[in-house]
């Protein structure tokens, strides 16, 4: 396994925490960190994979999430997800994501997800089409 370091990963998105993240013990609610990492697979799949999330034939859709959590942050944090793809096959990709400091390189969080791609229309697994393939392997922790 890869470590959870900034450099391990190979995509980052500034994240501007909201002030409804916190919760009552004035930090970031646990379930907070899923909205993360569901933003930062995404935003990486729509501008450097080409996918239309209103159009396109195949979507991905969420199998399998895990999160550990480290230190805490709070609004008006400024944080950086990270991304990388820890495994592709041809019909999902498992996620390594990390959420750190603005300018820190220890994860205050880091956990990992499985996107399975499917047909839009009937919710069945589909391969993954070139594009986004080709852009899951640029950012991919070890070849594929």
């Amino acid at each position: 396994m890869t470590s959870e370091r900034a450099e391990d990963y190979r995509y980052f998105l500034p994240i501007t925490t909201r002030w409804m993240d916190n919760d009552v013990y004035g930090h970031v609610n646990n379930v907070t960190y899923y909205s993360y990492f569901d933003t930062v697979a995404n935003h990486f799949l729509i501008t450097q994979g080409g996918l239309d999330i209103h159009t396109s034939p195949v979507i991905a859709l969420v199998v399998e999430s895990a999160c550990t959590y480290r230190a805490p942050a709070a609004y008006p944090d400024a944080l950086r997800a990270g991304l990388r793809v820890d495994a592709l096959s041809r019909r999902s990709v498992t996620w390594g994501v990390a959420i750190f400091g603005a300018d820190g390189d220890e994860p205050l969080a880091h956990g990992r997800f499985v996107h399975v791609f499917v047909d839009r229309e009937h919710r069945k697994a589909v391969p993954i089409p070139d594009g986004i393939r080709t852009a899951l392997e640029s950012i991919a922790a070890q070849p594929q």
